[in-house]
């Protein structure tokens, strides 16, 4: 059923009655819990290049384990008819009045990578109608969205007899049903009033908080990117206050949770680094599209951060020289290789270039992630290790949960120096009772 024309209401209704049909690009960590939760209403086809997730989703199956909640949704909906999914975007664009963009645009050196994007929107061109709706989530330059309209142009259509709009996913791995449906609402921006009050029926019938209307699908793509460099910014602000902490003998996280009782003061956490394919990205696309501006202080605070991993390394040092051990040649434990507690995901990971940089300096290097294998840490250049026997010194580099409770009268009968790196606050220096050497980025 098409939607142009229809009001939020409309949209809604029909939607609720299952009279769309909606195509969703990219199975992914974001796209299959959208599909899936559009699906509790309405006929929802998912498209993927992956032909096992194809088949896993077909036969039921969910593909992102660590998502609560999309087990069910996944085998509720494809038993009862309204999800399926195929690797032909072509038949799926033929057969959707709206389709969403949700295929990943990863940086490398810097440079964001499209071609999954136009690739995708040159298949939905293939199958464009009067009267359908694209729509982009997937977080990109601003500007992106409209680039893609001479492609979608080659349909036949003009822009106005299809609809474009860009509502970017607000979503972290984890919590993407819940973020989807009730903890923040949803930015759209769109070609024409048309379409966007059409865009704000459609999401406004999963998301409980509701739709924020912005005045371009430019502004929309900018909320996003902005919000990912306010949080850059302001962790690389955290970050150097620890390291001037540090120098001057003050523990940081005392400081910064006194300061914070002002409502105007929101200091973050300081830690080994920022990873993922979000915070560490998006600075760039500002960066790269500045023209007669010069971001210094994005640039500047995408500097602060990247140092962080050495600096951990630098505290590594520190530490064994405590217990008079040299670096070179020491052994020493990893915990976490990915990004950030409870998701298995290594892009951007700093835990990752704290090992490059331990390895380069003759450092025999162990690692261990709950959600991992010993497969994961051999290949990141690691050996697979789940005890402290003969270790020198400990580096927490991930937030997991089971990091905050370990053993540490365990750790102490079993490590060879009692070293322990905090690269993510999760200890205190009361661990320093056990007869520890404890340093926490800020806290030392």
């Amino acid at each position: 059923m098409k939607l142009i024309g229809l009001n939020r209401e409309e949209v809604k209704r029909v939607l609720k009655e299952g009279k769309v049909s909606i195509a969703v690009y990219g199975l992914g960590r974001i796209g299959l819990p959208l599909a899936a939760i559009f699906a509790e209403h309405t006929k929802v086809v998912g498209v993927d290049v992956n032909e096992k997730i194809v088949k896993m989703v077909n036969k039921g199956e969910n593909h992102i384990k660590e998502e609560p909640e999309l087990d069910e949704l996944v085998r509720r909906n494809v038993e009862e008819g309204r999800l399926e999914a195929t690797n032909d975007g072509v038949e799926a664009a033929k057969k959707a009045d709206v389709m969403v963009i949700l295929v990943p645009t990863l940086a490398n050196d810097r440079e964001i990578k499209l071609e999954p994007v136009y690739d995708v929107t040159y298949k939905i061109s293939q199958g464009l109608k009067k009267g359908d709706i694209v729509i982009t989530e997937a977080t990109m330059p601003p500007g992106t969205t409209e680039s893609l309209i001479p492609i979608l142009e080659k349909s036949g259509l003009k822009l106005g007899e299809f609809g474009l709009a860009h509502a970017p996913e607000r979503v972290m791995s984890g919590t993407a049903i819940r973020d989807i449906t009730e903890k923040y609402p949803k930015i759209v921006g769109a070609s024409d009033k048309e379409t966007l009050e059409a865009v704000i029926g459609i999401y406004e019938a999963i998301n409980k908080k509701g739709v924020i209307p912005v005045s371009s699908i430019k502004t929309a793509e900018a909320v996003k990117v902005f919000e990912g460099i306010y949080r850059d910014v302001n962790i690389a602000l955290a970050n150097e206050l620890a390291l001037w902490c540090e120098e001057h003998g003050l523990n940081a996280l005392e400081i910064f949770k006194a300061a914070n009782t002002q409502p105007y003061c929101h200091l973050h956490m300081p830690g080994a680094g920022v990873g993922g394919h979000c915070i560490p990205v998006y600075p760039w696309f500002v960066i790269n599209l500045a023209k007669k501006t010069n971001p210094r202080l994005i640039r500047t605070a995408r500097e602060i951060n990247d140092a962080m991993p050495k600096h951990i390394v630098e505290l590594a040092i520190k530490g064994l020289n405590e217990v008079e051990k040299l670096l070179n040649g020491s052994r020493i434990l990893v915990l976490g290789l990915s990004f950030r507690g409870g998701v298995k995901e290594f892009i951007n990971s700093p835990a990752l270039e704290i090992i490059r940089e331990l390895k380069k300096r003759n450092v025999e290097v162990y690692a261990y992630d709950p959600l991992c294998s010993r497969g994961d840490a051999e290949k990141f250049g690691a050996k697979w290790k789940e005890d402290f026997k003969g270790i020198d010194a400990v580096i927490i580099a991930t937030d997991h949960e089971e990091f905050k409770s370990l053993n540490l009268e365990k750790m102490a009968r079993e490590m060879r120096c009692r070293v322990i790196i905090d690269g993510r606050n999760v200890l205190s220096k009361e661990v320093s009772k056990l007869g520890f050497v404890y340093l926490g980025v800020g806290n030392i």
